[in-house]
């Protein structure tokens, strides 16, 4: 991750607190995934390529709302 997850001492957070910061952290990689593989698509000429990493995509778009549930 680009990021320290944490600002403050872990130590001094709650579990509870700790927990939410690894459900932000989830997400944000859930919309990197999705953007990468825009990306990948954007460039793939190879039509059956293409459609595996839509399909690879699509999971990604179904974790990420899972995340937020």
């Amino acid at each position: 991750m680009g990021f320290d997850q944490y600002h403050e001492p872990p130590e001094e957070l709650s579990q509870q607190v700790r927990t939410f910061a690894r459900m932000i952290a989830s997400l944000i990689e859930e919309a990197e995934a999705i953007g990468w593989y825009e990306q990948r698509m954007s460039v793939e000429k190879d039509p059956q390529a293409k459609a595996i990493m839509k399909n690879a995509q699509s999971e990604e778009f179904k974790h990420f709302g899972m995340d937020l549930e």
